[in-house]
């Protein structure tokens, strides 16, 4: 399995790390190997669902909100 390092990892972000991985009884290794494979995991659909639910509950207030990819877009372009 190929190794990953990472550089620079501030201290109190290492520490709530190893904190992490203590109350779950694992090395900081396994826990970050938990992390990284959930994060990669992860369905991103679920999110756009979310988002629709989200949007579809807040018509519900009579004001219609657009949908921002288009304005991201053009930020990025310019």
């Amino acid at each position: 399995m190929p190794d990953i390092l990472i550089r620079n990892v501030p201290e109190d972000v290492l520490e709530v790390l190893k904190k992490r991985a203590s109350e779950s009884k694992r090395s900081l290794q396994q826990e970050l190997l938990v992390i990284l494979e959930g994060a990669a995991l992860q369905d991103q659909s679920n999110a756009v669902d979310k988002a629709a639910i989200i949007r579809e509950t807040l018509s519900g207030y009579g004001r219609e909100y657009s949908d921002s990819t288009g304005l991201f877009r053009k930020d990025r372009d310019r």
